[in-house]
């Protein structure tokens, strides 16, 4: 009898043990600027003392006292729940990020739960650039674009090249800046995209070829000017005969007239001899 009583009280030892420093961790991903709640699963925190712990060393962080009613914050940059004494982080920042240790006094025993927050840097559109470039094949000039899908300010994101649904190639970006470079026929019809991607969200950019390589719109005005300039040249040559033409045809009439005039002048000074 005595030596079943001491398993029970050793298996319950262990039970308590293992309730009060163990505990299930729940991950809590966010975007910087967003809202975080971490819940503790209760709904009246009456009777209860509810404390939050940062970090690794466990800094008392906040707490509220059910039976003397009081709530205390250790930063005004978190908010306790007077109902259930859950925490919310509102406009969560980098430093936000790391392990919260809930513990729950009840009359009974206490719980403990632990939360790990990760916090990940707002996405933008990638940027993307292009350069055109010429080679030959086949005996004949092919124009390439030379494509550079950039992203700045972020860290621990993926950086990929899609091209239709299928992903053509991607790094890992450490750095707060880096670059994926792709290279495509000019008369690529096909649809591609640069995306960046953390474990939460992702961005998208469009290549668009009139946007980001616009070699045609070079080479179609280039082919204009060609085909205008011996057009305009025909119309400046045309022009100045004409008006050549034009201004001897005015100085021909001007002496045509003088002359007119000198020979009536001529005649009537014959009469008035006579």
């Amino acid at each position: 009898m005595k030596r079943s009583y001491c398993m029970f009280l050793t298996f319950s030892l262990l039970i308590n043990t293992n309730n009060v420093s163990g505990g299930e961790t729940e991950v809590m991903s966010v975007t910087e600027g967003e809202t975080v709640t971490l819940p503790t699963e209760v709904e009246n925190q009456k009777d209860r003392l509810i404390v939050w712990y940062f970090g690794p060393d466990k800094i008392l962080l906040a707490q509220i006292n059910g039976k003397a009613g009081s709530t205390w914050t250790k930063d005004r940059d978190v908010k306790l729940d007077n109902h259930t004494g859950s925490l919310t982080i509102p406009n969560v920042t980098a430093n936000h990020s790391g392990l919260y240790n809930l513990k729950i006094t009840t009359s009974n025993r206490p719980l403990y739960k632990k939360f790990i927050v990760k916090v990940y840097a707002q996405l933008f559109n990638p940027e993307i650039t292009c350069e055109i470039s010429k080679k030959n094949s086949e005996g004949s000039s092919v124009s390439r674009c030379n494509l550079l899908c950039s992203v700045v300010h972020v860290r621990d994101v993926s950086l990929s090249w899609y091209k239709e649904n299928s992903l053509i190639s991607s790094i890992s970006v450490s750095d707060l800046s880096n670059s994926l470079s792709l290279e495509v026929d000019y008369e690529d019809k096909n649809a591609y995209s640069c995306v960046i991607n953390n474990t939460i969200s992702n961005k998208t950019k469009q290549f668009n070829t009139d946007e980001h390589c616009p070699i045609c719109k070079v080479s179609c005005f280039r082919w204009i000017y060609l085909l205008m300039l011996p057009f305009v040249a025909f119309i400046c040559i045309i022009s100045s005969v004409v008006i050549c033409f034009c201004k001897n045809k005015a100085g021909f009439q001007k002496v045509n007239l003088e002359a007119g005039h000198a020979e009536k002048k001529s005649a009537l000074t014959t009469t008035d001899q006579v």
